[in-house]
């Protein structure tokens, strides 16, 4: 170990228990920043079981549980089972996510990163037998089920237990900070930093509607410049391809008949572009053939799964990517579908599959969208991007991608955009429709004030707020993202350099007051603003919590003190920090 290594050395001990098995996370992270120092760690105890190994330390009766990846349906973790599957349809709190992280933090500073692809299962403050003293005898029987239910856990002594399939040892990397975000910001680093983002990657994404011709992409980019609606990439839909599902990657040319003219038309009109495809390459693409021999033993509706962790297979498929795709002026790509789901249908490859590299279908399910990633940005040569994925697991943080969802509840999307911070990742709550008008809105106010402003109007061939006639709402909205340009590239910039998430939840800062704790639809942006979006379910009325500090209301400069409030209004709470 290196102790006080290097100034700025990240405060990260290393402990291996077992035999770590080969594929793993940090294999495949090229960023990675090894120096420890010295700090006490918690006490970690570990054997081997017929199921694998497993992990065992202690919790502490004041302490919370945050983190494990892009989790929609859960927040405070403490006292709940987690197991990290990969699913595109995440429905209950049980760990199943787009992009599951095995990395937690907890209110005490501490982070802790378990270096595992197997779809591992934490039980976060179970009470272990002997561990407490017995509660309080009740002198009356219950008569409620709330009352029979109630936890009486005050004596006990709580433990987490990470059990680890498979696997008969693994490394854990511990990270101490003064707050949650300090211990965040560790891991970031750990993993290499934050991306890199161009200052376009910050504005404005609208996604065409998957029929369009290029002259209707055309029509429409002009659209946005006529009506003077700040728009800064369009995102071409699975209409560009000839076949989708699985994917030849190449042009329709019924729909696109000179995509190079296209797309130069489009650069002349300030516009970058992002095209839609996923990694199943159907026997029509000309990359069938060369993949085949690194591909898995199993279809995905029948295109092969190329092997990403080849060497060779990331080459083949990258380079068709920068000769046909990237030098004629792509600057970006929404990765769909790696995610997968083995519980809506039989879109993915098992559990029990095989790849060349020597990995299983589980361990593959992990790293699949990380190395996904790592092609893309291979294609891209270099050139600038903030493109978008399904699946983005452990060490993500220095991939210039965004997280996004198929799911549309309002409220996950919110918490999604809490949550995210804490595993390293990019969330976008994007906006296809509304419900209604309010509703509409609501979701756009949200998706201003995320890492990424995209409407997703795949399937909408129309702009949808023309369907509620709200565009002045809109270009105003898509002003004041414009407006917070400078913010976020400050905030980015720090992600870059510090490991510092834009988007944080209010404990993570505020990891000393408990009011934070189960804070899971207000968030801290760019450090200087404290975001609390209303859905439409809401109607125009919330509870704010302000922490310790001065406080302005973002839209009057009007000073509000620290504490709950109760506000109403149309537009989205948004206040700024006042010595900032």
């Amino acid at each position: 170990m290196k102790k006080n290594a290097a100034k700025g050395a990240i405060p990260m001990r290393k402990l291996t228990f077992g035999t770590p098995e080969k594929f793993v996370p940090t294999r495949f992270c090229k960023g990675l920043r090894l120096e420890e120092t010295d700090f006490i760690p918690p006490e970690i105890t570990f054997r081997q079981t017929p199921r694998g190994c497993l992990l065992e330390m202690p919790l502490a009766e004041d302490e919370h549980v945050y983190g494990l990846g892009l989790q929609l349906k859960g927040f405070d973790h403490r006292q709940t089972k987690k197991v990290l599957r990969v699913n595109a349809d995440p429905m209950n709190n049980a760990g199943d996510t787009h992009a599951p992280v095995p990395f937690f933090v907890t209110t005490k500073g501490l982070g802790v990163y378990v270096d595992t692809a197997r779809y591992a299962e934490f039980y976060l403050g179970y009470a272990k037998l002997g561990t407490g003293q017995a509660a309080p005898a009740s002198s009356s029987p219950a008569d409620s089920t709330q009352e029979l239910y109630r936890k009486q856990d005050a004596r006990e002594t709580r433990t987490i237990s990470i059990v680890i399939p498979a696997a008969q040892g693994v490394d854990v990397y511990l990270f101490k900070g003064e707050n949650i975000t300090d211990a965040v910001s560790q891991y970031n680093r750990f993993s290499g930093g934050g991306c890199p983002v161009p200052d376009w990657g910050l504005g404005v994404l609208y996604r065409c509607y998957t029929k369009y011709t290029a002259e209707q992409v055309l029509e429409l980019a002009r659209y946005f410049r006529d009506r003077a609606i700040p728009c800064d990439t369009l995102g071409l839909e699975p209409g560009w391809q000839t076949q989708t599902y699985s994917c030849s990657y190449l042009w329709d040319t019924q729909r696109y008949p000179e995509p190079e003219k296209t797309l130069r038309a489009l650069k002349d009109l300030g516009f970058h572009v992002n095209l839609w495809e996923h990694a199943y390459v159907h026997p029509s693409s000309p990359l069938y053939e060369p993949l085949k021999p690194y591909a898995g033993d199993y279809a995905v509706w029948n295109g092969l799964v190329p092997d990403f962790s080849e060497e060779a297979a990331q080459e083949i498929f990258a380079g068709y990517h920068k000769a046909r795709l990237t030098d004629l002026g792509v600057d970006g790509f929404k990765l769909d579908e790696c995610d997968g789901s083995d519980y809506t249908g039989d879109w993915i490859f098992p559990l029990c599959a095989q790849f060349p590299g020597g990995m299983d279908g589980e361990q593959y399910h992990s790293l699949f969208g990380t190395l996904y990633m790592q092609t893309i940005l291979q294609a891209l040569d270099g050139a600038p991007t903030l493109s978008q994925v399904r699946n983005a697991g452990a060490l993500a943080a220095s991939y210039p991608f965004v997280l996004y969802s198929d799911l549309y509840s309002h409220q996950d999307f919110i918490r999604g955009t809490v949550n995210a911070g804490f595993s390293g990742l990019l969330w976008c709550p994007e906006v296809r429709e509304g419900k209604s008008r309010e509703d509409f809105l609501r979701r756009v106010q949200t998706v201003v004030f995320s890492d990424q402003c995209q409407i997703n109007a795949w399937y909408c061939e129309k702009v949808p707020w023309l369907e509620w006639d709200c565009e002045d709402e809109v270009r105003a909205l898509f002003e004041v993202r414009r407006s917070l340009l400078p913010m976020l590239r400050r905030a980015f910039d720090q992600y870059h350099t510090a490991g510092k998430p834009p988007v944080r939840a209010l404990v993570s800062d505020y990891t000393d007051d408990p009011e934070t704790y189960a804070i899971d639809d207000e968030y801290l942006f760019c450090d200087r603003l404290l975001v609390a979006p209303i859905t439409a379910a809401q109607e125009d009325r919330r509870k704010v919590y302000l922490p310790q500090g001065t406080w302005r209301d973002y839209w009057t400069g009007e000073r509000v003190e620290s504490g709950w409030h109760t506000v109403c209004t149309r537009n989205i709470p948004v206040y700024e920090k006042a010595d900032a």
